[in-house]
């Protein structure tokens, strides 16, 4: 990964990436099948770079992309219920151009933002492997990485962002509370880079339909995490 210079160049490397038999054959065998209300669509079918620009003062982290959302798309958290939540939030924040994100060609730019995920590829039940989630590892690592320079707060997207987020800072350099806090929504901690910059942490449950249906994820809920977010950028509109 240190040969990759740039988000361009790393995001060129997510989508070529194969190593991963598991969920190679997944992935591409859903974007064949399709799901009955897609079955006239060309899915994407290979691993989800972020989305966002390369100076974003916040990040975002989720699991990995939905089968028949970022899988079909091509674009983290793009047609599927999680995304509609997600987006939706992002721009009454100031931080997407547009409320929605239904394909890689609606005009949808975030502002300030980047979006990730810790697994590139749409996994089986949602639940990658931990040899996939560490074969997936370093993606992350290089992409926080080259988001340093600017990135100044990060939320993470249910308890599988937050810990797989939590070894990528320590390898990084950051100074974390010991204890490690434990994910819950709306905690909050501090880490502290080797040059001394202080990033938020933030954490959200995931607005999966599991969480968004059952009211354990409100709007006004993920409202005030993205608010808490954006309260350390010095771009915040």
């Amino acid at each position: 990964m240190k040969k990759i210079k740039n988000l361009a160049q790393l995001d060129k490397a997510v989508v070529a990436c194969t190593l991963c038999p598991r969920l190679v054959e997944w992935r591409e065998e859903v974007a064949i099948t399709k799901r009955k209300s897609y079955e006239n669509e060309k899915y994407w079918g290979k691993p989800i770079p972020g989305f966002g620009p390369s100076d974003a003062e916040i990040v975002i982290i989720g699991l990995a992309p939905g089968a028949h959302g970022a899988n079909r798309t091509g674009r983290i958290f793009t047609g599927d219920s999680s995304g509609d939540w997600l987006y939706r939030a992002l721009h009454k924040a100031g931080l997407a151009k547009i409320p929605t994100s239904t394909s890689k060609n609606d005009g949808q730019e975030l502002i300030n933002t980047r979006i990730l995920c810790a697994v590139r590829c749409a996994p089986p039940d949602n639940k990658p492997s931990n040899e996939e989630k560490s074969t997936c590892a370093p993606f992350m690592h290089r992409e926080l990485e080259l988001l340093l320079p600017t990135m100044n707060s990060i939320i993470v997207l249910g308890n599988f962002a937050f810990t797989a987020l939590i070894p990528q800072l320590r390898v990084l350099g950051f100074e974390i509370p010991n204890p490690v806090p434990k994910f819950g929504h709306g905690h909050k901690f501090t880490a502290l880079s080797p040059e001394g910059k202080k990033v938020v942490i933030v954490s959200s449950y995931h607005p999966s339909q599991q969480n968004t249906f059952t009211g354990k994820l409100t709007e006004k809920m993920l409202d005030r995490v993205i608010l808490t977010a954006t309260r350390g950028s010095k771009r915040a509109q």
